[in-house]
């Protein structure tokens, strides 16, 4: 039978984290679901009615609110704490890496990697004090392959998977495991966020304006290809409550074949997929915007 646990889960209020923390309750776990915008944290406290699950505002990018809801949670669990924490909060920023501004890249290392530092150290003393407690964080196969047009979100995720590596061994003497969820394509509200991210890149003065053109195209091919936050969702449940989690959860399945040929193709080979999938070839370039200056010979596409 399992142990009932405490969990903790950032950015609740939508994507794999909503799906994640309903699940979970309807488990019988005691979900603590967080975010930051109030409304959604009421629709999900009204969908897991018959649920422990609470809610909790929580700004991963503000210190206060991090330390207000440490002071929440050891009243909510009279002391007790949580089990287990899963650092979901994230979003994706698009867009050539020349054209993503200082403030964009900021704010998306701020959100998925400091944000992530934060509030993991905050509640690691309470989780430390339980003996046998989890960390899942919630990271991308972009923080394992770098995708054109995603290398600032990317980065974040890499810098996740390095952090996570870290952890897993530094926390090992306390009993704390420490797992990674690599999401491939899920059926969430992240596309559509990235994709207004870059909705101020489409300038047709831009030498990128013709890829970004396209990107609209791709967000089509990635939607096709998506699964629902139910794949996901399984590999939390796992990761929770299974005797011992995996380091790994790549989900879908079928998105570690990528992993596999990004292992045994060579690099210039996937590179050249990648231009030709998102248009970054000077054949491309010059047919989308004949007049544009070219940096390199369309012979090389």
């Amino acid at each position: 039978m399992t142990v009932k646990k405490t969990i903790l889960i950032t950015g609740a209020t939508a994507g794999i984290g909503r799906h994640a923390a309903l699940e979970l309750a309807r488990r019988g776990h005691h979900v603590i679901a967080t975010g930051r915008r109030q409304d959604a944290l009421d629709s999900l406290s009204r969908e897991s009615a018959g649920t422990k699950l609470d809610v909790m505002r929580l700004d991963v990018t503000d210190a206060q609110s991090i330390a207000k809801a440490l002071v929440e949670v050891e009243e909510l669990t009279c002391g007790r704490g949580i089990d287990v924490l899963i650092n979901n909060a994230g979003y994706g920023q698009m867009g050539p890496i020349e054209l993503v501004s200082d403030a964009e890249v900021r704010r998306q290392y701020d959100t998925n990697v400091f944000g992530l530092l934060a509030v993991t150290r905050a509640f690691l003393p309470m989780l430390r004090a339980k003996g046998a407690a989890r960390i899942v964080n919630v990271s991308s196969i972009g923080g394992r392959v770098t995708f054109p047009l995603m290398g600032v979100y990317n980065s974040t995720k890499y810098a996740v998977e390095s952090l996570s590596d870290a952890l897993r061994n530094e926390l090992a003497p306390w009993g704390i495991q420490v797992s990674l969820l690599e999401p491939g394509p899920i059926k969430t509200e992240f596309g559509d966020r990235a994709m207004d991210g870059i909705s101020h890149l489409r300038d047709t003065t831009s030498p990128y304006a013709p890829v970004v053109a396209r990107a609209d195209e791709m967000a089509k091919q990635f939607e096709s290809s998506s699964y629902g936050p139910g794949t996901t969702t399984r590999a939390l449940v796992h990761a929770v409550e299974s005797r011992r989690a995996r380091i790994r959860y790549v989900a879908p399945f079928t998105a570690g074949i990528l992993l596999w040929l990004t292992a045994i193709v060579p690099t210039r080979w996937m590179d050249a997929v990648m231009r030709r999938l998102t248009g970054l070839t000077p054949r491309a370039i010059a047919a989308a915007a004949p007049n544009a200056p070219r940096l390199a010979s369309s012979s090389a596409a």
